[in-house]
């Protein structure tokens, strides 16, 4: 009788064994398996982020602790923020940058739309050559027309100085927004545009009251392309500002705000944290716009 309890008993207590040995297994892997994840995402972060803690830890030091090696302040000096806008010309930079990237940001969507719609919904002679000649201005570098371009802006127009030079291109579309922008407009099926004009819209009205409210992602990712290079342009204000301190926006003001006061890093950096903070700030808050603008549009030719 024992020996039947004895044989009976001995499946039920080895036969869990070779589950929990491999449960443990699972269970080890995938900590492993989430430390390496994390570990190089972690990894990534910092390489990002350290370059920021840097100039922030340093915008709070006073003057002779921002000449050391010391890396923590030893007192939080906030004023430095402060005294940064009582630089002369410093406010200024700020109103002609918000002047320029708003005014650039408006006439580039308003005046790429029409032309990214009729790209991908007309269909007139000479479709294809006028696709491929925005996608050559894609490719064109600035600097290649930049001797004819100042030469009208000062002999001609005599703009140079003002910040019109950099705007007013903007109203003729920008290459890279109507790429953009069409290749979106190509996923819209026809059928919404063919019904809007049985309802008696024309082309103004389907593409106000139909097209816009669909692309709207589109319209963003473009809105906020256009709105960080016109905050960060430097090559353009170099050209058509120099000569005008009063024009000068932040992205050239702070080589000459660093030329200032090479000596004063913490006033450097604080100074470098303001002009990045409002970029910072808008792709915060509009990154889920921004994204899916991206993401969603098409790649259909």
């Amino acid at each position: 009788m024992s020996e039947t309890l004895t044989l009976d008993s001995a499946p039920s207590t080895s036969a869990p064994a070779p589950r929990t040995a491999a449960h443990r297994r699972a269970v080890r892997q995938r900590r492993l398996n989430w430390i390496a994840v994390h570990s190089l995402g972690i990894a990534a972060a910092l390489f990002f982020l350290l370059p920021f803690v840097f100039l922030f830890l340093t915008s709070l030091m006073s003057d002779d602790q921002s000449l050391s090696a010391n890396l923590w302040p030893q007192h939080w000096v906030w004023s430095n923020y402060v005294n940064v806008f009582k630089v002369p010309g410093f406010t200024d930079w700020w109103k002609n940058s918000i002047e320029y990237s708003v005014l650039g940001t408006v006439l580039t969507v308003l005046s790429s739309i029409p032309a990214a719609y009729a790209l991908a919904k007309f269909r007139f002679p000479g479709r294809r050559a006028a696709m491929m000649a925005v996608i050559s201005m894609m490719m064109l570098p600035p600097q290649v027309i930049i001797v004819p371009m100042y030469l009208l802006w000062t002999n001609q127009l005599h703009l140079t100085g003002t910040i019109w030079p950099l705007v007013i291109p903007m109203a003729f579309g920008d290459a890279f927004s109507i790429f953009l922008l069409r290749q979106f407009l190509l996923t819209i099926p026809k059928e919404y545009l063919d019904a809007a004009k049985v309802d008696g819209c024309g082309e103004f009205t389907t593409l106000r009251r139909v097209v816009l409210p669909m692309i709207k992602p589109a319209v963003s990712a473009v809105a906020l392309f256009q709105f960080f290079y016109c905050w960060n342009d430097f090559f353009g204000p170099q050209i058509y500002l120099a000569q005008n301190p009063d024009a000068w926006t932040v992205s050239y003001g702070l080589q000459t705000f660093h030329s200032a006061h090479h000596t004063d890093w913490n006033l450097t950096m604080a100074a470098t944290l303001l002009v990045m903070a409002p970029v910072i700030i808008v792709f915060f808050f509009a990154q889920k716009a921004f994204i899916e603008g991206v993401t969603l549009t098409g790649v259909k030719g």
